[in-house]
This record gives C-alpha cells, structure tokens and sequence, in this order.
C-alpha cells in the first residue's frame, strides 16, 4: 500500500480532535528540529531518596545453567531476535543497523523518521529488539546469581556503547515512546540487579560520570514519554506501556523537581486505561491473547513496584488483572495450550525466566495465584517459574507451597463482554475437550490495530491436545502478503466469501469496514451444549450475506456439528477453512477427511462442494502455515471446502472425535 493511500485510510479513522492532536504534535515535532522542548542539559539528580529495590536475590531452584549460558551468548556477541538465532551481533552491537537486513538507520533526530519504510530502517521490530535491553538485564541477573564480576563489567559495557551511539533525541531509538518505556523498565531492573546507588560499578570518578550519564538518559526517556504519549486511535498497549514506563522510572529514580508529577499522571493514567482497555470480564478490547498477556504483565509489574514501595493501585485495578487471569485460564487447556487468536509480537517486558519450556502465560498465572492466593491458578501455572521466583523471592516460594489445593477445574465458560464462549467436558483432565469460540469485536478503537477477521471462528482441542487451531501472526511492518494472509478470514476456522475477508483491511495496523459479531445464544446445561452467533461484516457486498453459525456440542457421543447459515438473494462462491496443529496427520476419506494426533483423531465431513482441498506450504492460494513465534511460519494442513451457494443456504460440517 502506498504511502499515501495509507495516510488517506488513517485519517478516514480519525475524527476532529485527533486530527487536531495530530496538527500539534507535527508542530511540537518541528520545533524540536530547532531544539525547542528539548531536554538537551537534564537538571542535576538528587540521589538522597531513590526508590526501594524490587527485585533481588531469587527464591532456591532457578535454572542457574541456563541463565549462565545466556549470559555467556550475550557476552560472546550472539543474540537471538526473533526468528534469527544465535546471530553474530558483536559486543556490544552496532545499535543503529538492523540485525536482519543490515540496513543502518540514519542518525538524524528521531521524530523526523519514517520508521515504518523499510527502505530506510530495514525491519524495524529486529532494529528496536535489542535496544529494548532484555539482554541488559541477563546480564545483570547472571551478576546477582553468580557473584561474577565479568557480568557487571559487560552490563556497564553494553550501555556505555548505547549511551554513545543513540545519543539523545537522534536515531530510531527516539522515535517510539513505547520503546523508551520498555527500556526504561530493564534499566530499573538492571540498576536493583546490580546492586542500585551503592553498586560497585559507581565507585571512583569514571563510575560517578558513568552514573551520571545513566541518570541523564533516565530524566530524557521519562521528558521524551511525557511528550509524546499514544493518543486517541492509538491509545492501545502502547499507551499502557508508557504509563508503565514513566512509572516505574519516576518511582525508582525520584530524582528530579519533575519525578512527582510524572508518577501520579502514570499511577492516574495506568488507574483509567486498565478498565478502559479491558473489558469487566477479562478480556483485553484489542482481541488479541498475546496481548493480553503484555497488558496483564504490565499491570504485574508496576503493582510489584508500587508494593515494593510502599504503595498500591485501587481494588478496581487489582479485581480487572484479577478476572483477565481468570479468561487465561478458560482459554488454556489440559497441555497449556492457548489459542494464538490476533496479534502476537513475542515481546517480553523484561525477561527474568531462561527455562527450555517457559511459558508467558503459565507464569502470568502463577504471579495472579500469588497476588490473589488462589489455588486454581496455581494448578493451571503447573509450577513456580524462575521469573515469580525472581520477583517475589523466599517469601513467594513458601506462599506457593502453603496456597490451598484446588478442586476440579471450573473455568469461566461465557465472556459475553469480551466475546468469547467455551463448550466442552472433563476440563483439565485427560478426557477433557475444550471448544473456544470467537464472537468479539475485530478490535480496539477505530483502527483495531491488532485483531483479525476471525468473527464466529472457533479452536478445538482434546485432552491438551491442539486439532483446529488460529494459526497466528508470522509478520508486522514487512511481507504485506503474508501479514494480510494470517489475519485474513481464509486464516481462521470460518466461512470466506466471494474471496473477501469479513473486514477490510486497511494497512498493516488498520481496518476500515469491521465486522460485527453478535451472539444469539450459548447454553451450556445440558448434554448437547450449544452456541450460535452472527455477524454483519459480509452485508457490504452488493448482494448482502448474513453469516449465522451454531456450533453444537454432543457432550455423550464427543462428536461437534456445525451448522454455517448464510442469507443472501443471489449467487456466492464460499470457502470453509479449517485449520490442523502440526501434530495432526490429515488425509482424505470417502466421507470427508480424517485429522489424527497422538492421543486422539477426528473425522470431518461437510456437504459443500466436491469436498475438500488439502493445502500445505501452500502460496497460491496461500495457505497450510502456522506461525508459533514471531517471523517463523512452518507447514500445517489447511482443509478448503469450496462450493457455490444460491441464496439462502446451510453448511453443515460433522466433526467426530476418537480416542486412540
């Protein structure tokens, strides 16, 4: 898409007090050209009250091998971003040229880059990884855990060189406000780790100049954010993110005539956007997991702060982290899987687990059992990971072991504010079927950044193992083509058609017209349970379809029939894509298709068309891919059924469950 067809979609989506914002921050960003509101000479610190350490020597039984060989990487110059393992970065890095293409971003100030032209920064999420500082603190923990000197000596080397080559305000280091504030949480970390004022690293003059220096960049990072704050159509994580930041800064480093003013529009800011951003039953308003679990996490760590502190945020705060753990909960089945439904980006706040099998949201889990001591959580966390035993040391650990056993597993079956509805049986066992299906908004805002055309899709597992699955994300700012693919309607368990998507895409964080996804009932008592729902998003057509689809349950006999409604007046060509985890071995059959797993199989028949079309590593039509982690896709089966309707029509689609 070009550059300005983007910007003519952007503004269809913004109203008049945005587009007023967006004048003033164009001329606040001009002036900055002139040094005008700069922070160019920051005021002298006053270092007689910093903030309580929060982080500290860890609770018995991290994996100290496995934090050790991290350290060991990042000190030999190897860096994993994203898909690039183990990649020769140096050490320290050159942090202006992107890890992936070996584009160097230019060094003019940061607000006058286009970070989103490859051209010109190559891939920015593999530029602005690694200044995020994540590896800082690996460094730091490795000190802590270790006593060994050649640590801290690499902590202090890695951002002297950072200091040196982003200096302040120039580069794409200045140009986000999100990023500032992730680098400003791992510094905090960093300086607790490292042992605060009184950290060895400080002694002599070279030390006090380097503390200086570090300070400098703080009081510059917390100005930068507070100018330049997420707004309007963009007020999403992004905007949480920065209250995080400023924050947790303004609390650590209470240094400056500035830092209280700072704290409380961030206590106030993280206060509002919490129930703002997140629906009364737990569900994040950017309909995107991965998400919810970065909002959940920052809303963690600055309770973890303020505690630390002295302090805490309101009952209402702590009740909405409370009940957003509780939909991960419902989400998560039997083998602690969760459905990789919208947006996924991999990213961390701060890394303080190394373990081979961590999983972001088993510890999300595991902090909510601690802070609220409920046993169901920590059943479904499975363990202590090393980043809790980080956070809450001793004293957590013998919580964790003194928290009440939980009875059999319960989860939320209805989220009729978020959108999401579970049918299924003997949760958390090894018979268990969990069915979630997705009747939510497309996302948040007018340009619901993060969602895709997933309306009336649905995830499918069995005894914690995955069948039908959301095969994820993959791509961002790069590969247009694969970005549309994995948030298109053809990507999701659901019916395209006449080759659209449900919505419309705008860009590559931009929807125009949005589908509406309605519920029209789910019940959940009896031996067959049952959910229906619709959505408009195919009424834009010049013949108008209405999509129903009623999914029931046969809790007796495991079998799922679905019964896909469409209402129109003429013709209409339709595909039903179903989507099968890595593990299923998927063939055709007389009847329709067999998808076989380890522990279970399922047979799939449906009545549309001749039946169906086997896609893997498939692109043209894209299609059978799965991307797990960010900038990574590998080969799945993709099921096609195909036919042309005439009018009002219903698909039905059988899926019978066996176990092996």
């Amino acid at each position: 898409m070009s550059s300005l067809a983007w910007k003519l979609n952007r503004v269809k989506l913004m109203g008049a007090p945005e587009i007023a914002w967006r004048v003033q921050q164009v001329v606040q960003k001009g002036a900055s050209r002139l040094g005008v509101g700069l922070a160019s000479h920051p005021p002298e610190p006053v270092l007689s009250h910093l903030g309580i350490a929060f982080v500290g020597a860890p609770a018995e039984g991290i994996d100290l091998a496995a934090l050790r060989a991290a350290a060991d990487e990042v000190l030999a110059g190897r860096w994993n971003v994203f898909a690039l393992r183990g990649l020769q970065l140096g050490f320290p890095p050159n942090w202006n040229r992107d890890p992936k293409t070996g584009t160097e971003a230019p060094m003019k100030l940061g607000k006058a880059i286009d970070y989103r032209r490859e051209s010109v920064v190559g891939d920015i999420k593999y530029l602005w990884e690694p200044s995020r500082h994540l590896e800082l603190v690996t460094l730091a923990l490795a000190w802590r855990a270790t006593g060994e000197e050649r640590y801290a000596q690499g902590a202090r080397a890695l951002l002297e060189s950072w200091f040196e080559q982003c200096p302040y305000a120039r580069g794409v280091h200045w140009t986000s406000s999100l990023e500032l504030a992730v680098r400003l949480v791992n510094w905090a970390f960093a300086w607790n780790l490292l042992g605060g004022a009184d950290t060895a690293l400080f002694n002599g003059q070279a030390g006090r100049d380097f503390r200086r220096r570090w300070l400098d960049n703080i009081y510059q990072h917390c100005h930068f954010i507070r100018g330049y704050f997420s707004r309007h159509s963009s007020a999403n994580n992004h905007l949480f993110g920065e209250y995080m930041g400023l924050f947790i800064a303004s609390v650590q480093w209470p240094c400056w005539a500035a830092s209280a003013g700072w704290r409380e529009l961030a206590r106030r800011g993280l206060e509002a956007e919490a129930l703002k951003q997140n629906t009364a039953d737990g569900v994040n308003k950017e309909q995107a997991i991965y998400y919810q679990h970065e909002v959940m996490d920052m809303m963690l760590l600055c309770q973890h702060v303020a505690r630390a502190n002295g302090a805490s945020f309101s009952p209402a705060y702590l009740e909405r982290l409370e009940r957003m753990a509780e939909f991960v909960a419902a989400l998560m089945d039997a083998g602690g899987n969760v459905p990789m439904t919208g947006d996924a980006d991999d990213a961390q706040m701060v890394r303080l687990s190394y373990e081979a099998d961590w999983s972001p949201y088993r510890s999300l889990l595991a902090s909510c059992a601690l802070l609220f001591g409920r046993g169901d959580f920590k059943r479904k966390a499975g363990r202590l990971d090393d980043k809790n035993r980080w956070l809450f040391t001793h004293d957590g650990a013998e919580q964790w072991e003194n928290l009440p056993p939980a009875g059999p597993e319960q989860p939320v079956m209805a989220f009729p504010e978020g959108g999401y509805y579970l049918l299924g049986k003997d949760f958390g066992g090894p018979r268990e079927v969990r069915i979630v299906a997705d009747c939510a908004p497309l996302g948040y805002l007018s340009i619901a950044a993060h969602g895709h055309a997933d309306a009336l899709s649905f995830t499918l597992s069995a005894g914690g193992e995955e069948l039908l699955v959301d095969p994820g994300t993959y791509a961002y700012h790069t590969q247009k083509a694969w970005r549309d693919y994995f948030r298109s309607t053809a990507a999701h368990n659901t019916v395209q058609v006449d080759g659209m998507d449900q919505s419309e895409i705008a860009g590559n964080f931009m929807w125009l017209h949005k589908a509406n996804a309605r519920l029209l009932a789910h019940d959940v008592s009896g031996g067959v349970q049952v959910f229906e729902g619709e959505h408009d998003g195919y009424r834009r057509l010049a013949d108008s379809v209405l999509h129903r689809r009623k999914i029931c349950f046969d809790s007796n006999r495991n079998v799922v029939v679905v019964k896909d409604i469409l209402e129109s007046s003429n013709d209409h060509e339709v595909v039903l894509h179903w989507h099968f985890a890595e593990g299923c071995a998927v063939e055709k059959t007389p009847e329709g298709l067999r998808a076989a797993g380890s522990r279970v199989s399922m047979n799939m028949k449906c009545g549309l068309g001749e039946g169906a079309e086997l896609l893997r590593c498939s692109e043209a039509p894209i299609g059978g891919w799965i991307s797990r982690r960010f900038d990574e896709k590998t080969t799945i089966t993709t099921a096609a059924w195909r036919g042309r309707i005439r009018g009002t029509a219903e698909i039905v689609t059988e899926i019978a469950l066996q176990w092996l």
